[in-house]
């Protein structure tokens, strides 16, 4: 599941030579540990231990597609041909084939959790259709025209995740897929919503059009990242929207075997929490980034109790 999308670490070398480079050493099997990656709150202690090398090379594949689509001044055409070349890659490794010896540090140990575990290939081209649209929403300054727009974004953006996860958990009912979505799609608006000071004067625009027009919000105002009553309630709106949406998924805590559910109850409250944060800015939140603290996991773990 996503950690609301939600603290970049630069690959060296992934933008700005699209050429591959021989490897000085063997790569390793084996992915390097969780770090941090916005759509991974998971591999932690509370993460089944036999799973974790599996999560570590779902996350390295997902962090280094983010570094590509996000980090360094590479212009937005190279970011794309980057991608291709990446996801050239993806499915060389997904047909038996060697990768390149660009990314073999990411896709030796992708390879072997993709035959040890058999995950849905789809999943992983999903995840990277969705780096390619932001980077193009990104250079054409573009707005989501509405809500469905930014739902099939998420579908791609984070849902695939939270997919991957309960493949790797054994856990695969309709219900159970269905409630994944709607975590992993809530997780992901909140983050939209807690990145609003960020995202905007980067030239992401997540506040769909639709949306904007429905209360009357303009984007000169939003561009200028003023707190009117307008942006207020759309901001107001759109935390509601993300709350329904987690509020949905969240029998699916009872459905995860373990510590693993014991960890989705986690990640559920934390963006629960983020959610309750951004609300109390009253619009405020195009200003100021609210953020987590340490007593706000006592908060979390006591509501975790009660699910």
């Amino acid at each position: 599941m996503e950690s609301p999308r939600a603290c970049q670490a630069t690959i060296a070398g992934v933008k700005s030579d699209p050429r591959p480079t021989p490897s000085a050493s063997p790569v390793s099997t084996v992915a390097a540990p969780v770090t941090h990656y916005e759509n991974f709150p998971v591999a932690s202690w509370l993460c089944p231990p036999a799973l974790r090398p599996a999560i570590a090379a779902l996350y390295a594949f997902a962090r280094t597609a983010d570094d590509i689509a996000d980090e360094g001044d590479a212009s937005p055409a190279q970011r794309l041909a980057d991608l291709r070349a990446y996801e050239d890659d993806l499915k060389a490794i997904a047909t038996g084939q060697a990768p390149s010896p660009r990314w073999a540090t990411v896709y030796l140990p992708l390879r072997a959790v993709l035959e040890r575990h058999r995950l849905p290939v789809a999943l992983l081209h999903d995840l990277l259709s969705a780096f390619v649209q932001d980077i193009e929403k990104t250079r054409d300054a573009a707005l989501y025209a509405d809500r469905a727009e930014l739902l099939n974004y998420c579908r791609r953006s984070a849902n695939p995740v939270g997919r991957l996860l309960l493949h790797l958990y054994g856990v695969n009912s309709p219900q159970a897929l269905a409630e994944s979505d709607a975590i992993c799609t809530a997780l992901q608006l909140a983050n939209f919503w807690q990145d609003l000071s960020v995202d905007i004067p980067r030239g992401r625009h997540y506040l769909a059009a639709g949306d904007c027009a429905r209360f009357g919000a303009s984007r000169d105002d939003l561009r200028a990242l003023r707190c009117t009553p307008e942006n207020k309630k759309l901001i107001a709106d759109n935390v509601d929207w993300a709350r329904s949406s987690m509020q949905k998924g969240a029998e699916l805590v009872h459905r995860i075997p373990g510590r693993a559910g014991w960890e989705l109850r986690l990640v559920v409250q934390g963006g629960l929490r983020i959610l309750d944060k951004v609300d109390a800015l009253q619009g405020a939140s195009l200003r100021q980034r609210p953020r987590l603290h340490a007593w706000d996991l006592c908060v979390m773990l006591a509501r975790a109790l009660r699910m």
